[in-house]
């Protein structure tokens, strides 16, 4: 019986097959299958509205974003990302980022190329404040600042010859920090070398002159294998007679920091004598500083891991003071006998230098951030201390960029109040999620400058955060080629004229006032 049904069942399917009627309703019920079934995954895709973060460079935020999938907004399509690790594939998410970064940066110069004036505020020109202040609407410090936040947006980039006595070296040795000393007539650099290695020189910037920018390099052949954590400028002899290193140990050689005369480059002293290396065993110091205050002459400070070290140069004297995280920042107050400190835990405290390293209640004063301090600045007057953390990243920067958004809190430069230990002014826009950048304060000028992590150098108005102006890297962003920067408004020394240098790879470019 069982065996009759089933003979039945085959015969009927096989004369279905044979039939032409069968099969070309067959094929017509599967191609409206296969049509109904792609409608509905395009529907999906077009129903989620998640806005995708690959295409953030593109500014489309209609394109859904699909796990494991980056959208090309050339060619309009989607493309398979691949685990990282495989080099042969071009769609990595690193790989993705560095082109968005590289087309912002190419649009951002040409920009800048194209317009020659800039306004920093809207509103706001050279004919209008001069009206505005001939009608006392402006006082004179206000019309003074806001003349040269105009003057701030209108530089243009001109590159710097150097000459040197070594014109091969220039061409293959990048730059890795530029230093000012007190009176922007010099620059203390730290330069890699092609067969590795770091090399020491000092730029006289005292021909820094429109419209030929001209400089001189002085080298002195002294070369270390080990990594610079932190420089400063030193006054042992005199004002900026020496520059403070603090160098990584290597395999068996222990870290130390050293006192570098600069008469060992170029003597700008009278009487300068080529001086001597002095070197002060200390085991892994991420930060210096060297100290101006009368309490505590010829002294300079280290931060280490949970320790922070008060040496004096004469007598070898030394302070220890414990800490909970790694000092990373460091100051030392001119009036006050206070050293501020800023740790990888995000706090910021001040050492009352009067306290013997076994006294309690050493720490004047306590600050938070939320994650790690890598810039701390006290102002003039020392009631206000600026400082600049890692709380930005890179992706929320670009989908700001991108996007226009202004929600988005990037608070990672902040102004303190020390009297009542609260923050009164936060600054907006800087990216930092890893590095050890510096943080540039003028005061008299009225501008905060800060270099990020995505290589772009902003300028913020110090009075009240607004963002300035954005100066993208003459060269494409790498984390290898971070730009470092001086401002001054006298390059070259009491004559020179306000701007702003840049050293990334070998060159260096100065942005002056037209």
């Amino acid at each position: 019986m069982h065996k009759n049904s089933w003979q039945n069942r085959r015969r009927r399917r096989r004369s279905h097959q044979q039939n032409p009627w069968f099969r070309q309703q067959g094929s017509d019920e599967r191609g409206n299958l296969v049509a109904q079934q792609s409608s509905q995954d395009s529907g999906h895709v077009g129903d989620d509205e998640a806005p995708s973060t690959s295409s953030g460079a593109a500014g489309s935020s209609s394109v859904p974003d699909l796990p494991g999938y980056y959208f090309d907004p050339e060619k309009k399509r989607y493309f398979r990302l691949l685990p990282g690790h495989n080099n042969c594939n071009p769609l990595t998410k690193e790989g993705i980022r560095q082109k968005e970064m590289e087309s912002k940066r190419l649009q951002l110069l040409e920009e800048e190329d194209k317009q020659k004036k800039k306004i920093a505020r809207m509103g706001f020109n050279a004919s209008s404040l001069l009206q505005k202040s001939k009608l006392g609407f402006l006082n004179v410090t206000s019309y003074c600042r806001l003349a040269h936040e105009l003057r701030v947006s209108c530089m243009q980039r001109k590159k710097v010859q150097i000459q040197s006595s070594d014109p091969s070296a220039l061409a293959s040795d990048r730059f890795n920090l530029i230093l000012a000393d007190t009176n922007s007539d010099r620059l203390f650099t730290v330069n890699d070398v092609k067969v590795g290695g770091s090399k020491y020189g000092i730029i006289s910037l005292r021909g820094l002159k429109t419209p030929s920018l001209k400089v001189h390099m002085h080298e002195n052949l002294y070369f270390t294998n080990r990594k610079v954590n932190s420089v400063c400028w030193a006054s042992l002899n005199h004002l900026d007679s020496h520059i403070l290193l603090c160098l990584m140990g290597i395999a068996e050689t222990p870290g130390c920091a050293t006192l570098l005369p600069a008469s060992l480059f170029v003597s700008s002293h009278p009487g300068d004598r080529p001086g001597m290396l002095c070197s002060f065993r200390i085991p892994g110091a991420w930060s210096c500083a060297w100290s101006l205050n009368i309490q505590a002459n010829n002294c300079f400070s280290t931060g280490l891991s949970r320790r922070v070290l008060v040496t004096n140069v004469v007598t070898g004297h030394r302070q220890s003071f414990g800490t909970s995280s790694d000092v990373l920042a460091q100051q030392f107050a001119l009036m006050a006998p206070l050293l501020f400190n800023g740790c990888r835990s995000g706090e910021i405290f001040a050492i009352d230098l009067r306290c013997r390293n076994q006294g309690k209640g050493w720490k004047a004063t306590r600050l938070f951030h939320d994650s790690a301090v890598t810039s701390v600045q006290i102002l003039q007057e020392e009631q206000n201390l600026m400082a600049s953390d890692m709380a930005g990243t890179v992706g929320v920067a670009l989908m700001t960029q991108a996007t226009g958004a202004t929600g988005l809190e990037l608070w990672q430069i902040k102004l303190w109040d020390l009297r009542t230990t609260k923050c009164i002014r936060q600054y907006e826009g800087h990216v930092n999620e890893y590095a050890y950048l510096p943080l540039h304060v003028h005061e008299e000028e009225g501008i905060v400058v800060a270099v990020g992590q995505d290589c772009y150098t902003r300028i913020w108005s110090f009075h009240d955060a607004c963002l300035l102006r954005t100066i993208p890297s003459p060269h494409p962003t790498s984390k290898a080629d971070i730009p470092s920067v001086a401002f001054s408004s006298r390059l070259g020394g009491f004559r020179g004229a306000p701007g702003l240098l840049m050293a990334v790879q070998q060159d260096l470019y100065c942005f002056s006032y037209s």
